[in-house]
């Protein structure tokens, strides 16, 4: 089945995982196997006041070490332009009133439903699937769950104008269950921090795998576009991370793959409501990786095993807590402790060593301690090469994040090396004209230059560093965030 512009996948049924995507094309690495408009979309509210600063603050405009721009503030315009969108989307229809709801759920699920009085129940056009057919999941919720829900649809009813369509309880009920089950995370364009949610009826029907053949970016379109204020230029591209056959299934990853497989089981069957049965989790690929000791002659005992990753739980609680207290120099020195006590007991791939390591990477580029911030991001990503997909999209943003560690530190041949590596992954999963891939870019020519001149004559290219930093103040990185990045389906906290 395909229907305007999805002539490259079809829908089917599978026994167990239920609807799902197939290709019916080759793919390769990269490809756009579709771009989708959002049914609906909302931005948050902490977003209609405070991501624009936000993203101001982490996104400003600053040179590289001989002149070259490093990030365009293009993005921050581009999505201030998306998140005006969102919001102005009533004034062709929704009473204002329903800005007056302060839920999310609410206004989103207003939005769904003023378009299906627009434009009627059924198939829309480019969707494969109509709205009312989404699985809800509702007969799943728990008791909390369920109260949650008959809150939402009161609170839409008191919000929702009278002189417009009402519709029953039923159908209500329904969307709310969609969005929470089906919403999909709308990040801004660094993919930093979630910023809204949208309802994309094609995307929802492409099944979960911890091992994925695709991945989805959320891009906005050119800026001359989404001026436009066309609610439709929020999109997503669904892209292909391997070699995709004919008939293949097409798959995404619903959460991040650096968990166990039965951590990643447990989540998907709290926030999904359905049991992961991917090769990953089956055969527990990876886990080994993820739980390594120090191998050699004087492999450590079980019990300090257990020792030592307790002693990492109960220290990532301790930064988590100092972290949104804003003690930095605090939390370096619990990385600092910690690793000390891991080096000798865990493995490179060990996941509780790469956490503290990022953790201990982000903290001290943001202090602008960039030497010791550049050697745990070294490791992190030698950690991280052995167990992501070659083609992950996190796996490219912390190669991309080490890159820029090394360059500040003035490691410039290990600096341009992983940006010429993280570029590679974002051309695949990002694509070409994502302007995050263009930010990459931009630094990819610039180390380049730098490198010329450093392998030139590296005596020179130390001086003119040192005479452009006197000149030119580093930029303060971003701050750290406790928030992790934003999954890829949303689900109602």
């Amino acid at each position: 089945m395909t229907k305007g512009g999805m002539e490259s996948v079809e829908l089917f049924t599978t026994e167990g995982k239920g609807r799902g995507l197939k290709a019916q094309k080759e793919f390769l690495p990269g490809d756009v196997i579709f771009a989708e408009p959002a049914y609906a979309a909302v931005v948050f509210d902490r977003g209609h006041t405070g991501i624009s600063a936000w993203l101001h603050r982490i996104c400003r405009q600053s040179k590289g070490l001989f002149g070259i721009r490093r990030s365009s503030s293009a993005e921050i315009q581009h999505h201030c332009a998306v998140q005006k969108t969102a919001w102005n989307g009533d004034q062709t229809g929704i009473s204002a009133t329903i800005h007056l709801a302060n839920n999310q759920m609410v206004k989103l699920a207003a939005r769904i439903l003023w378009k299906m009085e627009r434009e009627g129940t059924g198939l829309s056009e480019g969707c494969l699937v109509a709205i009312e057919e989404l699985q809800n999941h509702v007969d799943s919720f728990g008791e909390e769950e369920k109260k949650e829900l008959r809150a939402d649809v009161e609170s839409f009813l008191e919000f929702w104008p009278p002189h417009c369509q009402q519709f029953g309880m039923q159908l209500i009920s329904h969307i709310f269950g969609v969005i929470s089950c089906n919403g999909f995370t709308l990040s801004d364009q660094r993919g930093l921090q979630a910023v809204g949610v949208g309802i994309f009826p094609n995307l929802c029907q492409a099944n979960h795998d911890c091992w994925p053949n695709c991945t989805v970016v959320f891009n906005n379109g050119n800026h001359e576009a989404v001026r436009s204020m066309f609610h439709t230029q929020m999109r997503i591209e669904l892209r292909a991370l391997s070699k995709i056959s004919p008939g293949d299934e097409l798959t995404v990853s619903y959460v991040d793959f650096l968990s166990l497989s039965e951590e990643r089981r447990t989540q998907l069957k709290k926030q999904y409501y359905f049991d992961c049965t991917c090769e990953h989790c089956k055969k527990q690929l990876k886990d080994d990786l993820m739980l390594a000791v120090k191998a050699g002659e004087s492999k450590p005992s079980a019990d300090t095993v257990k020792e030592v990753i307790q002693l990492s739980k109960d220290t990532l609680e301790k930064i988590n807590k100092a972290r949104m207290e804003g003690h930095y120099h605090e939390v370096v020195k619990l990385c600092r402790d910690c690793l000390k006590k891991q080096e000798p007991v865990l493995g490179d791939t060990n996941i509780y060593l790469l956490r503290i390591l990022s953790i201990a990477s982000e903290v001290l580029s943001y202090l602008q301690m960039f030497e010791e911030a550049a050697d745990y991001a070294k490791r992190m990503v030698d950690g991280y090469l052995k167990i992501y997909h070659p083609n992950n999209a996190q796996l490219g943003m912390a190669v991309m994040r080490a890159g820029v560690t090394h360059w500040h530190a003035g490691l410039i041949e290990a600096g341009h090396g992983l940006i010429c590596k993280a570029y590679a992954i974002l051309l695949i999963t990002h694509g070409a004209s994502h302007p995050i891939t263009k930010d990459l870019e931009v630094m990819r020519v610039q180390t380049e230059m730098e490198l010329r001149m450093f392998q030139q004559n590296k005596f020179m290219y130390y001086k003119m560093r040192e005479a452009a930093l006197k000149n030119q103040k580093i930029q303060v990185m971003p701050e750290p965030s406790n928030e992790n990045a934003p999954s890829l389906f949303h689900k109602k906290e």
